[in-house]
């Protein structure tokens, strides 16, 4: 199984738009990051979690012609404003599964109104298929899927653990009942924001207790501002078995 870090940046991306700091203006390539998305490959399979504003770029970047459907972690545009880019996977290849909370499939009804509309469709417009995840497993394709339920500030969210491999966003706490859905990870994917505290996601203190907790055989930090510093500088402070995720990296359980 291989994971593909699409995006490793928060909602605003690094650099953000007219920021003169000074990891904006880096020119290291893995200081440079799209908003957080993955691709999830096995076997024939290619599943993306998140599909946010940058979805048509990283599509471009990492060569992908087909996907068999999109996970979402929670509603928040930086995890589902590129959903129209779907649509030259709906038009060559018909429906693209969807699958998160009731919540968030009201919610892209909502804001997608014209993709999902029964009367007067406009005919380039893309097509899916709603399936609700609810706290228990599902299958994708041979796989069990495992939704691990966690809290991104009060708001109520969805990481997913697919085998040995767990990725996680936009956590600020998870309940002991849910981390018993961790044990025995071999790649544990977390968020950490920056290094002082933050309302709604981890920090960097954070996320390494937490990956100390779950003890992963390596650890990967994404969903990164630019205020958690240089990717260069960050990585040579970090435990041996936890790294800084960057965009376009690939990682393998096997």
């Amino acid at each position: 199984m291989k994971l593909t870090f699409l995006g490793t940046g928060t909602s605003k991306g690094i650099p953000v738009i007219g920021s003169k700091n000074e990891v904006c203006l880096s020119i290291d390539k893995r200081d440079k990051r799209l908003r957080s998305s993955v691709l999830i490959s096995w076997n024939s399979f290619n599943y993306v979690i998140d599909c946010g504003p940058d979805f048509r770029i990283q599509m471009l970047r990492a060569n992908i012609s087909k996907i068999d459907g999109v996970l979402y972690t929670h509603e928040h545009a930086d995890h589902t404003a590129g959903l129209d880019d779907i649509r030259p996977f709906t038009q060559k290849y018909g429906d693209l599964p969807l699958y998160a909370k009731k919540r968030v499939l009201k919610n892209l009804k909502k804001r997608f109104d014209y993709i999902f509309t029964t009367k007067g469709k406009y005919p380039s417009a893309p097509s899916a298929l709603l399936n609700i995840v609810k706290n228990k497993p599902f299958k994708l394709g041979d796989l069990q899927v495992i939704p691990i339920k966690v809290l991104h500030g009060k708001l109520s969210i969805f990481g997913y653990r697919f085998d040995e491999i767990v990725y996680l966003t936009d956590v600020s706490s998870i309940t002991n009942s849910e981390k018993e859905k961790l044990k025995s990870v071999t790649i544990l994917v977390i968020n950490a924001f920056r290094i002082t505290k933050h309302p709604t996601h981890f920090n960097l203190e954070q996320a390494l207790q937490f990956i100390k907790e779950v003890s992963p055989e390596k650890a990967y930090i994404t969903h990164i501002s630019h205020q958690l510093g240089f990717h260069a500088t960050v990585e040579k402070i970090l435990p041996k078995n936890v790294f800084l995720a960057y965009d376009g990296l690939e990682v393998s359980t096997k």
